[in-house]
């Protein structure tokens, strides 16, 4: 047997030492931020709760179907955003199909494919300096790329174009999402998998990715959710701000001039009539019930999912 190397009376005496005073310091400490979280956390609330008592109280009353209903007016109590609101809903549905398929097959290739080399490890610190990217100059690459190089396929500054830019915005959050989700998979799935024989693609399309699901779509909508809030990279590429027609409902409307919500509200907070004012609080109503919407549908699939998986 090895003899401890303190003796009885050479053994550190805990109670007296440095080590209970550190503790109480660092628990005093940790009371102070946990106290300064709370206080930052009820100021971000209180702002917020007066932002949209502000904008509420000065929208609601604006708020009716003959608003959602009609086109842009240089007469604000005529004035509505059906055009923004259909342009919006063209640009979330063109984004989505676009970003989509690519975020979540780059995400499953990067997690469950890619060897772990240099240049794997050179893509992965790139998805994430995009992530953190400003959105305009998505909108400056949008407008070199899309509209100008690629005139001849998008029409310029068309939907297509500002699908394929808020897609190009949204792609490395989509990916990052579709990462976790793989990650927080077990691994002794996959290992059962390949237990009985089954190969990696087999593993991940039969076993991985249905257990990942509820996550991939939770990060893709919040994703759009942030893509139809958006207004830098559409300004940029050229989206106009008064548009009273509705693009047609085939590949020809993909190529035509298009507004969104966020740039209807931009214009009319622009003018200087208090009504044009007040139309732009209803349109940030109307936007902030899309995002809501969006949201618990985010919610809904996940609890739908995680129960089917159960």
């Amino acid at each position: 047997m090895s003899s401890s190397p303190y003796s009885g009376s050479e053994l550190p005496d805990i109670a007296n030492s440095d080590f209970q005073p550190n503790l109480s310091k660092r628990y005093a400490l940790d009371q102070v931020f946990e106290q300064l979280t709370w206080i930052a956390t009820f100021i971000g609330l209180l702002v917020l709760c007066l932002l949209l008592y502000d904008i509420i109280s000065d929208g609601a009353s604006r708020l009716s179907w003959q608003f959602i209903s009609s086109f842009p007016s240089r007469r604000p109590a005529t004035a509505g955003l059906l055009s923004a609101l259909v342009g919006s809903i063209w640009l979330l549905c063109v984004t989505a199909v676009l970003a989509f398929p690519v975020g979540v097959g780059s995400g499953i290739f990067l997690e469950e494919f890619a060897p772990d080399n240099f240049f794997t490890q050179l893509i992965e610190i790139n998805i994430g300096n995009l992530a953190a990217v400003p959105s305009i100059i998505y909108g400056l690459l949008g407008l070199q790329v899309f509209a100008r190089l690629m005139r001849p396929i998008t029409g310029g500054p068309s939907i297509l174009t500002g699908g394929l830019t808020l897609a190009l915005l949204i792609l490395p959050i989509i990916i990052v999402a579709t990462r976790e989700a793989l990650r927080a998979v077990p691994n002794s799935l996959r290992q059962g998998g390949f237990a009985v024989g089954a190969t990696r693609w087999q593993v991940v399309r039969d076993l991985i990715l249905p257990q990942a699901i509820p996550g991939v779509l939770t990060g893709t909508i919040l994703a759009l959710s942030r893509a139809i809030g958006e207004t830098a990279p559409l300004i940029t590429i050229g989206a106009l701000t008064f548009i009273a027609f509705l693009p047609p409902l085939s590949l020809e409307g993909l190529q035509t001039d298009f507004t969104a919500l966020p740039i209807q509200v931009y214009n009319w907070v622009s003018r200087p009539q208090p009504a044009f004012h007040t139309n732009a609080a209803a349109g940030i109503i109307v936007l902030m019930l899309v995002l809501l919407l969006m949201n618990t549908t985010a919610v809904l699939l996940r609890n739908k999912f995680q129960k089917g998986r159960m």
